[in-house]
């Protein structure tokens, strides 16, 4: 895996991770101020749930890096599989 599909990867998986972590711990304003939706978080802290989410990514990308190092999922394989699948069609 070069460097920038690494990048690219770790990308995908954090915008993944992102929207699995933003909703834990929201909790709704009791009292809504004028104008601001009424589901909206008391407290959302962004900053905690950004750094979850990246250790979260990092630690699934570790792992999927070495399934794909040591060639336990083999994309060139899975690849040529689909092109004959095509090709039979």
């Amino acid at each position: 895996m070069s460097i920038f599909t690494g990048i690219i990867l770790y990308l995908m998986i954090y915008w993944l991770a992102i929207f699995a972590v933003l909703p834990f711990g929201n909790k709704p304003v009791d009292e809504p101020e004028l104008g601001n939706a009424t589901g909206a978080p008391a407290n959302p802290r962004m900053k905690q749930k950004f750094l979850i989410t990246a250790m979260v990514a990092a630690v699934i990308w570790l792992i999927v890096f070495f399934l794909i190092k040591f060639d336990v999922i083999d994309f060139y394989a899975i690849a040529r599989q689909m092109t004959e699948e095509d090709k039979a069609l």
